[in-house]
């Protein structure tokens, strides 16, 4: 089986007391995973060092950064590079969020390079792509999104691209209470793995997990997470609640 991956997005939230909280609790909860489930943490920068200490002792659960610099290193004042990340241990780093492309107008292309660097350091991207309201509106989602993969990553050889970990979120359903349905969540997820599979072969196409954002809740996971091409989640509000990300980790396949 293909990993199935729920991973947490804390974005920009939590002081480092109600951080460690958060992760106390869910550890303290947390259940044994098989060898295909894995949990992600993807925490905000200066909680990496906390966080990895804290899933050490925990067999397939992982840190993520939630972004990177393109840059190896340099006079980036403000920026992290993928080797301070791989130097804490850290494992995933989270790339193309949504909110990455709309606030700070990050490019297909750039993202390409962000890849690069993260897998030049053998971590694993979890590579964001989705489309707004009003390309779902249009009808246009399927090619849109096919862009988003296209452009950023099929310079990669089929070795590489079987190292990433998609994550499919329908803007329009980040932070608005709105969700896709799991039929409409299967449908796109299912569109990604024929992408997929034109350019890189059947056999790696369905290698790649490819994750659900939008809305996950522990009401919903169980559903979205049954369909055949959808393998887990990209969860933003639900995983800073210990309850309800420790119902959405059970709903994992």
């Amino acid at each position: 089986m293909r990993q199935q991956v729920a991973a947490a997005n804390w974005k920009m939230n939590l002081t480092i007391t109600q951080a460690e909280e958060l992760l106390n609790n869910l550890l303290q909860q947390s259940k044994q995973l098989s060898d295909h489930q894995k949990v992600v943490f993807a925490v905000p920068f200066p909680y990496l060092a906390l966080a990895q200490s804290k899933v050490n002792s925990h067999p397939n659960y992982f840190v993520a950064a939630q972004n990177c610099s393109e840059k190896k290193s340099g006079a980036y004042t403000g920026e992290t590079s993928v080797e301070m990340i791989h130097s804490l241990g850290v494992e995933y780093v989270v790339l193309g969020h949504s909110e990455r492309r709309e606030y700070f107008s990050e490019s297909n292309a750039l993202l390409a390079q962000k890849v690069d660097m993260a897998l030049s350091y053998g971590l694993t991207p979890i590579f964001c792509c989705g489309e707004p309201l009003n390309i779902r509106e249009a009808g246009t989602q399927n090619s849109f999104v096919e862009k988003q993969l296209k452009e950023s990553l099929f310079h990669l050889s089929a070795e590489q691209l079987a190292k990433i970990v998609i994550a499919y979120e329908p803007i329009w359903a980040i932070g608005t209470g709105k969700t896709a349905t799991a039929d409409q969540a299967q449908e796109m997820h299912q569109h990604l793995r024929a992408v997929l599979a034109a350019q890189y072969g059947k056999e790696t196409a369905g290698i790649v997990p490819i994750l659900y954002g939008g809305s996950v809740k522990g009401s919903n996971a169980k559903e979205i997470f049954s369909k055949p091409d959808v393998d887990g989640g990209l969860v933003g509000g639900a995983s800073l609640v210990a309850a309800d990300f420790t119902q959405i980790i059970d709903a994992l396949k």
